[in-house]
């Protein structure tokens, strides 16, 4: 069943009932999602007056063509079906959450003699899945942990009954030194492994207080027993334990299961930090970043954290702590905002790594800031120019013995490839192998272009070559009357010379110099680009005439098969209609006919 979707003029119509509202654009695409307590209000809320709306919402107005929505029973249930929207569609204008990464489980698989390992891969069928880990290294810790408490088997063996009635596996190394005891021979029981099993799975659900009881239980009973020896193997098994759970608590080993989630926001970001503890020891810290679309509110942010965290890490903790109200009830869980107490103090620990993140990115943006215009600075100072160079482009020829002449030019902004702005350029009117008019022509072409559109022109022209290169270069900006507004220089591959119009000498840049490399990565992909399209042009140009030369196969034919399949190897992958409806049955036989025969599968 089919949504109900209304137009943006009857908007009006919608209930006066919570649930999801989604706007998608004329071409039918899916730009954003919204939950509602009313979705008549909330929707009605964008279509009114604009005030209190700001300039992105009313791009985003501007573009919503449709409007489609489903009710709900209530406003958390709208909050959990929007979260499963976004995640599943990532409209442009709703808040992504920055955290790209593949979390480690520990699986412990479903078999006889079941195993504990890492995985990053959720098959459910193959056992039960602990996680996920905000960190290998905590993964690791709790698997050490295991392993250094319970004999639990490493190998990939077919543990099963007649597997090991029929003899067919041997002991190994493991059991040698003692950190398994042979069940592959049938030298352990499965219901005494399933009992170490068992303890593992309290550890992995931070349930403490059963396997440490399970251990002293062990420790007493073999001491009455007077068997000293295993008596003292389970007391150090119950004082690692202890350690490691004095290692991990920050609060009161009482407090069962809590989340504590904390925000900060500046104008473009939210950082919200979230800390889950059991039965009083920290197991996960996590912070992630929110970027934000609409100007959203730090409690809507925070909700939308709270929701995704929850259901990333599989939290299912009955109570919440924040550091700033949230307005709504939520079904399942309790949302607090502690003022007093060890709440309080959870709370700001979880604030503190919120804040600390937030700054550590500001800095790492400083840095790489800072670099760009340090490089910047350099280069400038370098070449004695008068402005930054924040906007520079580059130009390289390629032709291969006067074949296929071709240009490119790749433009840099502040010190980044600007990859939308590069170009390519087929010569026009050079006629044969001549590099300098080739330049002449594809330099005053660009900038034509530029100024006929009124857009800006570079800080510092590139040219890939030495002194003749750079000439021809000066003689296109002479015709268009901006030579002299333009810095130009010529770099020369041979020895990194820099060329100056009207000097003699090249000068020199140190060798090590942050400048001269960027000069040269520049140049570089110039020479990247150039190639990459003179080797097009010629693989095109040989299937042409590859084409050709099948009879009946005439220029206007062939080129009708190169610009839609591109390739010979696409031509032969595609079926005999789909030639055919390019260039006709007849011909698309006598093609493929030939073709077969060059190209023998």
């Amino acid at each position: 069943m089919e949504s109900p979707s209304y137009s943006v003029e009857e908007y009006h119509m919608l209930p006066d009932q919570p649930g999801v509202y989604r706007y998608y654009n004329t071409e039918g695409k899916l730009i954003y999602v919204g939950k509602a307590k009313s979705l008549k209000k909330r929707v009605a809320s964008y279509f009114g007056k604009n005030t209190g709306i700001n300039r992105k919402t009313r791009r985003m107005v501007s573009e919503i063509n449709r409007i489609e929505f489903t009710m709900v029973n209530s406003e958390f249930d709208a909050l959990l079906l929007e979260n499963t929207l976004i995640k599943k569609s990532q409209p442009k204008y709703n808040v992504l959450m920055r955290d790209d990464k593949t979390y480690p489980y520990l699986l412990v698989t479903n078999e006889h003699f079941p195993r504990i390992y890492p995985t990053r891969k959720m098959i459910p069928t193959k056992g039960t899945y602990y996680g996920p880990f905000a960190s290998v290294k905590g993964m690791k810790n709790v698997l050490e942990l295991i392993q250094s408490l319970f004999t639990i088997r490493t190998c990939k063996l077919d543990l099963s009954p007649e597997k090991i009635n029929e003899k067919k596996y041997k002991v190994c190394l493991e059991y040698h030194i003692g950190n398994c005891l042979g069940p592959c021979e049938g030298l352990q029981e499965e219901k005494t492994y399933l009992n170490d099993i068992l303890q593992a799975k309290n550890i992995l659900k931070g349930n403490l207080s059963v396997p440490k009881a399970y251990f002293k239980e062990r420790m007493q009973e073999e001491a009455a027993a007077m068997a000293f020896e295993k008596a003292q193997r389970y007391k150090e098994k119950l004082e690692l334990l202890e350690k490691y759970q004095a290692k991990s608590l920050v609060a009161n080993p009482n407090v069962s299961s809590l989340d504590i989630f904390s925000i900060v926001t500046d104008e473009k970001l939210a950082f919200v930090n979230y800390l889950r503890i059991k039965n009083g020891a920290l197991i996960l810290s996590k912070t992630v970043e929110l970027r934000k679309k609409l100007d959203e509110a730090p409690s809507e942010l925070l909700e939308t954290a709270i929701i995704r965290l929850r259901e990333q890490f599989r939290s299912d903790a009955k109570e919440i702590l924040v550091n700033i109200p949230l307005d709504e009830s939520y079904e399942g869980f309790q949302v607090q905002l502690p003022k007093i107490g060890d709440k309080k103090k959870l709370v700001d620990l979880s604030l503190k790594n919120a804040l600390y993140y937030k700054k550590e990115k500001s800095l790492l943006a400083g840095e790489a800031k800072e670099k760009k215009n340090r490089i910047l600075k350099k280069l400038q100072a370098d070449l004695s120019l008068k402005e930054l160079p924040d906007h520079i482009e580059c130009f390289d020829n390629s032709n291969i013995q006067g074949s296929n002449p071709v240009a490119s030019m790749v433009c840099f902004l502040n010190g980044k490839p600007a990859n939308k702005e590069y170009r390519h350029y087929h010569i026009k009117t050079v006629e044969g192998p001549n590099d300098f008019a080739s330049m002449t022509e594809v330099v005053g072409r660009r900038y034509k272009r530029l100024i006929a559109e009124g857009k800006p022109l570079p800080k510092l022209i590139v040219i890939d070559g030495g002194k003749g290169q750079l000439s021809a270069s000066i003689i296109a900006l002479k015709e268009l009357g901006i030579y002299g507004d333009i810095p130009i220089i010529g770099i020369a591959k041979r020895l990194e010379e820099i060329y100056f119009p009207e000097d003699s000498y090249p000068i020199y840049i140190d060798k090590k110099s942050e400048s001269l490399r960027l000069l040269q990565r520049i140049r570089d992909e110039a020479h990247r680009f150039a190639i990459n399209f003179h080797r097009d042009i010629r693989s095109k140009k040989a299937l042409g005439t590859q084409l050709t030369e099948i009879p009946g196969i005439g220029d206007q034919t062939a080129e009708k098969l190169l610009q839609h399949f591109k390739s010979v190897r696409k031509i032969i992958e595609a079926t005999p209609d789909e030639v055919a409806a390019i260039i006709g049955k007849d011909k698309a036989e006598k093609v493929l006919s030939q073709i077969n025969k060059w190209y023998p599968k």
